[in-house]
């Protein structure tokens, strides 16, 4: 998966032997979910050289939040927020860009920036010039499975079989990014943990990830701090640190290829002890 100029990610299959590699959240907003998380102009810049100095891959700038509960922001205050940003640290990094973003406008803008993956939660649906955006720039693309949309999907959502389903929707959306001449291999598979699931639901995503996600595509997670950790630890956004790495770990063993976090140097350093740990042994996955 070739993402800029001399540089590539590697996603060989189910026996690729090296670590999960970290994605670090930058949050270019006033209210996303995590108040630690949320930077603008050079202090969002700054966060994600830090990021990567301490271990992340792929830096994930987003401009507008997808928290339950939230509301679209407009065209022109997302283009505000982010591709200055984009801009500032293309000029001092040449690591891997990601951007958050449902809109083409926003796709099309943050690319001729300098990015080179859109991440959309709506799976390019959402907006539908989106496809036909990332295939004329040869952009990556992170395709995930939601149900309902931010403002409203943590209301009561329901599966009659939430792996069947799930992984049924990330095929059908392979094959529709493949429809519209992205490439297999630009394509990244995200199961969507906390959009539109119940506690039982994303600990289904977790214990079945090769069975939904399959190997055809590389799989990003993302679970950092989110309230499923909550419900299961007791601990507050701030507390949920450890159980995020535990969950990352289980996702890691599970199969993902990518984890999108907040707190990078934690999870590089779990990511290196599993890689560690799975040199010298013959069972790696915890799921059959």
């Amino acid at each position: 998966m070739k993402l800029i100029s001399g540089q590539k990610l590697e996603f060989s299959g189910k026996e690729r032997l090296v670590p999960a590699l970290i994605m670090a959240i930058i949050n270019c907003t006033d209210d996303s979910f995590y108040p630690a998380s949320r930077y603008k102009g050079g202090r969002a810049v700054e966060k994600a050289l830090a990021a990567e100095e301490d271990g992340a891959a792929i830096i994930d700038f987003g401009g507008e939040s997808t928290r339950p509960g939230a509301e679209y922001i407009s065209l022109e205050e997302e283009l505000d927020r982010i591709i200055p940003v984009i801009e500032a640290f293309r000029k001092r990094s040449g690591a891997p860009v990601s951007v958050d973003t449902r809109k083409a406008e926003t796709a099309r803008a943050a690319l001729d920036a300098g990015a080179d993956i859109i991440n959309d939660i709506s799976a390019m649906e959402d907006d539908p010039e989106m496809a036909a955006v990332c295939a004329e720039k040869g952009a990556a693309v992170v395709l995930m499975h939601k149900q309902g949309e931010p403002r409203t999907m943590q209301a009561k959502p329901f599966y009659t079989d939430t792996a069947a389903e799930v992984g049924l929707y990330l095929r059908n959306a392979a094959e529709r990014a493949k429809a519209a001449d992205i490439p297999a291999d630009r394509i990244i598979l995200d199961p969507g943990i906390g959009f539109g699931k119940s506690l039982e639901d994303n600990l289904i995503i977790l214990g079945r990830l090769a069975e939904i996600c399959g190997r055809d595509y590389p799989v990003l997670v993302g679970l950092s701090r989110k309230s499923f950790i909550g419900e299961v630890t007791g601990r507050d956004i701030s507390g949920r640190l450890a159980g995020t790495i535990a969950a990352n770990a289980a996702a890691v063993m599970g199969g993902a290829d990518i984890i999108r976090v907040h707190d990078v140097r934690e999870a590089a350093d779990m990511a290196r002890m599993l890689y560690a740990i799975r040199l010298r042994s013959k069972n790696w996955s915890f799921f059959s």
